[in-house]
Order: structure tokens, then C-alpha cells, then sequence
């Protein structure tokens, strides 16, 4: 039966391609596991800081995953050696395949030279979580910053990776800002290669 059909067969899962716009999970089965997340770690801890710490080094083993899996399959293996390559990777690829978008926004920090934040208006993650008033600022945008570190630390740049809500006029909730806060190493080895 060579020839019948248009399926192909893939010996590997790791060789089947990513799938282009299609979601492989229903939004509804990921809001119930992500929740079931922060309820299980939320009776692990005793405060908001080691909850969101949890979280986020949950999302720091996604992001390592996610870096394996689009180089291997998208890339030919090849990684991102550019501070700006990197971020426009995780800004535009990464953001791609796990919530089906590009980013809102990428913007370099007006204060210091070694930060740069990716803004969403709605990030997947906050959508369906109600966080009591007694949490105050919990963010479980905390799993995305996770996330995107695991990215940078497997592509080799290092940083520190936190999530942040920023009030928006005329909005009733606020957008979620995940501030990259790159390595020094990271700054010189960029100024070396001229960027």
C-alpha cells in the first residue's frame, strides 16, 4: 500500500513536526491541570514568594524541554547566539507554540542596559486563576517567567526571570510584564561580538 494516502508515518515522535496553528490540548483540560498545579503547590509552601519560586521552577523544566524539542525539530539544532536573536526566538517562536500567539510586546528597559520585557495583556496562565485577596500580588505569571528562563539558560544566557502585573488605564486587569534581568557575563560576551 506505498503511495495510498498523504499521512506519513514518522519513526520518531521527536521527528514529527510541530503542528501549525492546531491546539493539540483543549484549553478547558490545561486551565484544570495548571490549576490543580498551583493548588498542589500552594499547600507545599508557606508564603507567596516560595509559591511563585515553585512555580516557577516548574516552568524553568518546561522551558528547557521546549528549547530541546524546537531545536531539534525547527532548527536543525542550531541555537540562538545573539542577545536579540534570542529574545526575538522566545518572543515570537517559544510564545508561538505554547499559547498559539506571538507576544503582545518586547521592549528593551529605559533604566538599565541588561533588561528587556515581554508584555502580554492576557496571559494564558492568569486567565482562569481567582486569587483570594489574602495572596495580594501572587502572579502565577511566575510559570511563564519560568519558562522563559529555562529557555535562556539552555540557550546560554543566563538571567534572572521574574513576572510582574503592571496596571493598564482604562483596563480592569492588569497585563502581566515578564522582566528578563540578563547576566553580566551575558552583557560582555554581547559587547564583545559587537552587538
Amino acid at each position: 500500500m506505498i503511495g495510498v494516502g498523504k499521512i506519513k508515518q514518522y519513526s520518531n515522535v521527536l521527528d514529527k513536526p510541530l503542528n501549525k496553528g492546531k491546539q493539540e490540548v483543549s484549553l478547558s483540560a490545561f486551565a484544570f491541570l495548571f490549576s490543580e498545579l498551583v493548588q498542589y503547590n500552594q499547600t507545599q509552601v508557606d508564603n507567596i514568594a516560595e509559591l511563585e519560586r515553585r512555580l516557577e521552577d516548574a516552568g524553568y523544566a518546561v522551558g528547557a524541554r521546549v528549547l530541546e524539542l524546537l531545536c531539534h525539530r525547527e532548527r536543525g539544532n542550531r541555537r540562538e547566539t545573539r542577545l536579540l536573536g534570542i529574545l526575538s526566538f522566545v518572543h515570537s517562536t517559544v510564545w508561538k507554540i505554547l499559547f498559539g500567539k506571538v507576544a503582545d510586546s518586547l521592549e528593551k528597559g529605559t533604566e538599565h542596559e541588561d533588561e528587556y520585557m515581554i508584555s502580554e495583556k492576557e496571559l494564558l496562565v492568569n486567565r482562569f486563576i481567582s486569587i483570594p485577596k489574602d495572596m495580594g500580588t501572587f502572579n502565577c505569571g511566575a510559570f511563564v517567567a519560568g519558562i522563559v528562563r529555562g529557555v535562556l539558560d539552555g540557550s546560554g544566557f543566563p538571567a534572572v526571570v521574574t513576572a510582574h502585573f503592571v496596571p493598564m488605564e482604562g483596563q480592569q486587569r492588569p497585563r502581566t510584564t515578564i522582566l528578563i534581568k540578563f547576566a553580566e557575563e551575558v552583557l560582555r560576551r554581547e559587547a564583545r561580538l559587537g552587538g
